[in-house]
């Protein structure tokens, strides 16, 4: 078997479109696919260690709903998309409707899991730790709702609400998706759908909490630093650029 390889490569990818994003996760979460697959045919010597990644994005005003989610969570038609400037699509994530806009830290770790542990129950709430964890920084107590996916603020309060929604997909045990922290974003966005699928709960950000802006850069190294903690020796993050970005969706096509 080959060496478990735990390091992760982090990139910031910057603002980018939901569409772009996913396909150069598809890219990456395939190669490695494809690396696991070719080592089953090698003798455990001669196979390879296969990567992990994890992407920091922004995306453009946009819904999109998970496999498991219903179309009447979005509240508004293509007119009213149209006249806020957002786009709405289906995605093959787990979970329901949410939201990606300005002012949001989205993260999608494109992990090995035969590298770290295959239990996307345990990656899943390692995966909120990290957030828990970053937010923390703050002064802010994040906090698991039961049975309901993402982290929360005053779990158990009639004002409990999130801040963090999560969901993600692991063919071959390779993850894909993954978190929407709110910093700076414009929340009236969250009018507009019942967020998660989650009716009567609100939706915080770091910036409504804390009562100023927040530097998103500040945010993602806090994320970088508490992801390392389940891992060893990641790399420093990677910054991509846009134009190399697309190069990389075209050749993977």
């Amino acid at each position: 078997m080959a060496t478990k390889n735990k390091k992760i490569k982090f990139e910031d990818l910057g603002i980018i479109e939901y569409y772009d994003a996913f396909a150069y996760q598809e890219s990456l979460m395939q190669g490695i696919i494809d690396l696991k697959i070719i080592n089953r045919e090698k003798k455990p010597e001669n196979q390879q260690p296969t990567p992990n990644y994890f992407l920091f994005v922004e995306h453009p005003h946009i819904y999109t709903l998970g496999k498991s989610g219903k179309e009447q969570h979005l509240l508004i038609n293509e007119q009213k998309l149209e006249e806020i400037g957002a786009k709405y699509m289906k995605t093959n994530r787990g979970g329901d409707i949410t939201y990606h806009g300005f002012g949001q830290v989205v993260g999608y770790p494109i992990l090995d899991l035969d590298n770290f542990k295959t239990d996307i129950h345990l990656y899943m709430r390692n995966l909120e730790e990290v957030i828990i964890k970053t937010i923390a920084d703050y002064g802010l107590r994040g906090e698991r709702s039961k049975g309901e996916t993402g982290v929360w603020l005053d779990v158990g309060k009639p004002y409990a609400r999130k801040i963090c929604a999560m969901g993600v997909k692991a063919p071959r045990w390779v993850t894909i998706h993954g978190f929407a922290l709110n910093v700076n974003i414009d929340l009236k966005y969250f009018e507009y759908i019942v967020p998660c699928g989650i009716k009567d709960k609100a939706v915080a950000s770091l910036e409504r909490e804390l009562g100023h802006k927040i530097d998103t850069n500040e945010v993602k190294n806090k994320i970088e630093r508490a992801t390392c903690a389940f891992s060893l020796s990641p790399e420093h993050i990677t910054i991509i650029s846009q134009k190399r970005l697309m190069v990389l969706i075209r050749n993977s096509t």
